[in-house]
């Protein structure tokens, strides 16, 4: 989801300039422009064979929202996967996140930090962080999160499709049990 929000951003769509004012302060996007983009999304031609929504909902109403979108085009859930991770890691993944302005690759400070600070492996572009993986804007969305996010797990984790992936380990480990997971419920 934040993929297509920043896209849009830099697009600088109708959808994108709404939507910049929300993720600059650490807010959520308003419901009504994630779920015009979410709706382009699944219609578009690239998703006839399938898609993955990453980020998406984040909360009751976007759920609701999203169920009656399918239900119009006669898709269905797959599976939703909550990837439980602490708070403190979280941030600290986060807030360790670096892009290159020229190609857009991304690096960590702790986890793959480029071998010349501030410059990118491929290109020699300059690196920088998004003003969202700042550590006081993210414990801003985690308290978001707290509020209209968490209710979520009550929402989904009563449906068959639902699984937990404890993502408190190694990325190569979370990937695993995450192929597995929607294997599982498929």
């Amino acid at each position: 989801m934040g993929d297509l929000l920043r896209k849009a951003v830099t697009d600088q769509t109708s959808l994108g300039l709404k939507a910049k004012a929300s993720m600059d302060a650490g807010k959520f996007v308003p419901d009504d422009v994630v779920i015009g983009m979410i709706e382009e999304r699944i219609t578009a031609p690239a998703a006839a064979n399938g898609f993955i929504l990453d980020g998406f909902p984040r909360n009751v109403v976007q759920a609701e929202a999203l169920n009656a979108m399918l239900h119009e085009h006669d898709l269905d859930l797959d599976c939703v996967v909550f990837l439980d991770v602490s708070e403190n890691l979280l941030v600290e993944r986060l807030s360790g996140r670096l892009l290159c302005r020229a190609c857009g690759f991304g690096f960590h400070r702790h986890y793959s930090p480029p071998r010349e600070e501030g410059r990118c492996d491929r290109c020699g572009g300059e690196l920088y962080q998004r003003d969202d993986d700042r550590e006081d804007v993210i414990v801003q969305r985690l308290h978001v999160y707290q509020e209209q996010t968490a209710p979520l797990l009550d929402y989904y984790s009563h449906q068959p499709f639902f699984r937990t992936v404890s993502a408190d380990i190694g990325v190569d480990e979370v990937y695993k049990r995450l192929v597995l997971a929607i294997k599982d419920a498929g």
